[in-house]
């Protein structure tokens, strides 16, 4: 019987080559990493179509607009996660294989035929399904996850994932895919995703990535929702501007002039809000007195819980250990938006 080693073994097919059903290698899978981060700004992958469709906790329309225009860098994710699922895939990719008496192959960069725009990396392409009706195509993707986001696997895959994979199918003319995923490091959990369950979406992904990257083409940056994650937000900026210098004349840019002021309204809130837990948190000590809970009806219904945590005292690690303190403590520079006193009291007044 083949075995995943042997297939994997295989000579890699030519860039050009027709090696999905719709869709031809860009790149093969032995690639070099910055030549693939090259060649994936000249479309849109499944992880972007994520991005564009707001359902993805690393970027939005407006920070793949810039990577598709050069606007950020090479992305290189270095995180812990990044790395251990790169490490695990292949292991992962094994044992689907195993279980399922089949035999899957590294593809790499691929682009749909007809639309080169439409671009995926498959994880694996299987080269004989485990399904009964094993002539349709596909492909398994690989996924490894924190054991935290085992509930969102209990019914079946998340959104995030269904259209990665959607989209992935859409690019290469497959039939079904395979998702295979590791939780935790030993919650294994496998799933099928049909294109024909999904008909109305795919039409939905393809049109949502094409008006994407005509904006893309044409220079014109998305509009994001209000509702947009500030957090994504606050890091693309940060990569698009490492290095800032000047000043900008706002005069006439109502929408940050209002900015400015929901961020003071935002700020006033904040404080009011800690002096009203204070006062409360005063309040529930005198109703204490010297006991650490209080009960209502003989159920808990505030407790003062003993905590601990680390803390380090930097001046005495200077005079006692200089070499460790030089070694282990250093100075990190951020930003922070300060906004001047008269600003603050007209805004106020």
């Amino acid at each position: 019987m083949t075995t995943v080693a042997q297939a994997g073994a295989s000579p890699a097919p030519a860039a050009g080559r027709r090696v999905t059903p719709t869709g031809r290698l860009i790149l093969p899978a032995d690639a070099d990493r910055a030549d693939w981060l090259r060649a994936r700004r000249q479309g849109l992958g499944s992880s972007d179509m994520a991005a564009v469709l707001g359902i993805s906790r690393y970027g939005n329309a407006l920070s793949v607009y810039h990577d598709k225009t050069g606007g950020l860098p090479l992305e290189s994710d270095d995180s812990e996660p990044a790395l251990w699922g790169r490490l695990l895939e292949e292991n992962v990719a094994r044992e689907w294989a195993r279980r399922n008496r089949s035999v899957v192959r590294r593809v790499g960069l691929v682009a749909n035929i007809d639309r080169p725009w439409q671009m995926c990396t498959l994880d694996r392409r299987v080269l004989k399904c485990p399904l009964a009706d094993a002539d349709e195509r596909c492909a398994v993707e690989i996924k490894c996850r924190d054991k935290m986001k085992a509930n969102l696997f209990r019914t079946g895959i998340p959104d995030d994932v269904l259209g990665q994979v959607l989209h992935q199918a859409d690019v290469c003319g497959y039939d079904h895919m395979h998702v295979a995923v590791l939780i935790g490091g030993n919650d294994y959990r496998q799933f099928v995703v049909r294109t024909a369950d999904h008909a109305d979406l795919i039409a939905d992904l393809r049109a949502v990535g094409t008006r994407a990257w005509q904006q893309i083409l044409g220079r014109r940056p998305p509009v994001l929702a209000a509702d947009a994650d500030p957090d994504v937000l606050l890091d693309l900026y940060d990569q698009l501007h490492p290095e800032r210098a000047g000043a900008v004349d706002i005069t006439r840019d109502v929408a940050t002039q209002d900015a400015v002021a929901d961020y003071l309204d935002a700020h006033n809130d904040y404080v009011a809000a800690e002096k009203r837990k204070k006062a409360a948190k005063a309040r529930i000590l005198a109703g204490l007195g010297g006991a650490e809970a209080a009960t209502v009806l003989d159920r808990v219904h505030v407790s003062l819980d003993e905590r601990s945590k680390q803390w380090t005292d930097t001046k005495r690690l200077a005079e006692r250990w200089p070499e460790a303190y030089a070694d282990c403590v250093e100075d990190r520079t951020y930003r922070q938006i300060s906004i001047p006193r008269t600003v603050r009291e007209e805004h106020n007044a």
